[in-house]
C-alpha cells in the first residue's frame, strides 16, 4: 500500500474534522480524527476510487447500514469491521447527494431581485428539493417572516442574517422548473429518501425534521429531475424553459465533486452561452477568481453565494446564516 496516499487521505479526514465536523457535529468531529489516526482502516479505504473515500460517504454508508448512528468512535470502528463488505459494497453504489433544502433561504434574497418569473435549472439537484424555494416558509428573525399562500404545514426554514441582506418581501415566482443529476433521487421512493436521510449529520437540531418535511412538500407535487451530466445534457434541458421567464442555472455545492477544472469551465461557458443568470452557492475559488474578505469570527467551511460569478454573500454550507457583502 502507498504510504503517500495512506498520509494523504489522513490529512483529509483531519480537515474535515477541524473545518467541517467541529461546532457543528463533535460525534462526526471525533470519528474523524479518529479515521484519521487508524492506518488499518485508511488503508482499505485507500483501495477505493478517490471519489469515494470521502468522510460523508463513509459515516452516512455506517449509519445507514444500521440505521443509527455510533455513540462513539469504539462502537463506529467496530460496526466498521463487522460488517466491512457492506459498508464498503454501499459506499461504491451511492453518492454524496445531500440535498439541503435549508440552502434555499441563503438563494432566496438573489432570486427574488432577478425579474420575475423564473425558470430554475439546477445542476446536481439530487431528489430536487432546493428546486422548490418558493412552498417553502422562511424566517430570517426580527419578524420577517415569509410563506407561500396558504402554507399550513410543511419546513420553516430559519436564516440569521446581517443588516445588509435584502429580505425580500415577498417569495420568487417560479413558472417553471428542472432538475439534472448523474443520478436523481426520487423523492416517492423510500429507499432512496433513506439514503438521504443517512446523509444528514447528528448533532444538527431539526435538521432531519425539516428535510423530512421537505420531502412532503415535494411528494406532493414533485419537480422534475433529469439524468445527465451538467457539461453535455445542461444546454437540451434549459431549451425547454418557456419563453419569457428568467432562465436560472444555479447549484449548491456541487462544484467540488467535479474535479476537472476544465469541466467547472465548461459549466460556466455554458450557462453564458444560454444567457441566463448563474447563482452559485460553492466553496471559495471554484466560480470566482477573487475572494472576499470572509465573516469573522470564522468557524470555516463558509461557502459563498454568486450571481453571475460576482461575490454576493457568505452562507452557511446548511442555510442556518447568510452573510451579505
Amino acid at each position: 500500500m502507498n504510504e503517500g496516499r495512506i498520509d494523504r487521505l489522513a490529512r483529509e479526514y483531519l480537515r474535515f474534522s477541524a473545518e467541517e465536523a467541529a461546532g457543528r457535529s463533535p460525534l462526526y468531529a471525533e470519528l474523524t480524527q479518529a479515521v484519521a489516526g487508524d492506518r488499518e482502516l485508511l488503508a482499505i479505504l485507500c483501495e477505493l476510487p478517490p471519489a469515494k473515500r470521502q468522510p460523508n460517504l463513509l459515516l452516512a454508508a455506517v449509519r445507514h447500514l444500521y440505521g443509527d448512528h455510533a455513540r462513539d468512535w469504539p462502537e463506529f470502528r467496530e460496526r466498521f469491521f463487522a460488517r466491512r463488505s457492506e459498508v464498503l459494497a454501499l459506499i461504491r453504489a451511492h453518492r454524496t447527494q445531500t440535498n439541503e433544502p435549508a440552502r434555499c433561504a441563503c438563494l432566496l434574497p438573489v432570486l427574488a431581485s432577478l425579474p420575475q418569473p423564473l425558470a430554475l435549472v439546477e445542476v446536481g439537484t439530487s431528489a430536487g428539493l432546493c428546486l422548490l424555494p418558493d412552498r417553502y416558509a422562511y424566517d430570517f428573525g426580527g419578524g420577517r417572516r415569509l410563506a407561500p399562500p396558504g402554507f399550513d404545514r410543511g419546513p420553516v426554514f430559519r436564516c440569521g442574517i446581517n443588516d445588509a441582506t435584502p429580505v425580500p418581501e415577498e417569495l420568487p415566482e417560479v413558472v417553471w422548473r428542472a432538475g439534472l443529476d448523474l443520478a436523481p433521487i426520487d423523492v416517492t421512493d423510500e429507499a432512496s429518501v433513506s439514503w438521504l436521510e443517512s446523509l444528514v449529520w447528528p448533532g444538527e437540531g431539526d435538521r432531519l425534521a425539516q428535510l423530512r418535511a421537505a420531502v412532503a412538500v415535494a411528494r406532493a407535487d414533485p419537480p422534475r429531475v433529469v439524468r445527465g451530466d451538467l457539461c453535455h445534457d445542461l444546454s437540451a434541458l434549459a431549451a425547454q424553459a418557456p419563453a419569457g421567464a428568467t432562465l436560472v442555472v444555479f447549484h449548491t455545492a456541487v462544484l467540488g465533486y467535479v474535479r476537472d477544472p476544465a469541466d467547472r469551465r465548461a459549466l460556466a461557458d455554458t450557462v453564458r452561452a444560454l444567457g441566463a443568470r448563474w447563482v452559485a452557492n460553492e466553496p471559495p475559488g471554484l466560480v470566482q477568481t477573487s475572494v472576499p474578505p470572509r465573516p469573522g469570527p470564522s468557524g470555516g467551511g463558509e461557502i459563498l453565494l454568486t450571481l453571475d460569478a460576482r461575490p454576493v454573500a457568505w452562507a452557511d454550507p446548511h442555510g442556518a446564516w447568510l452573510r451579505w457583502l
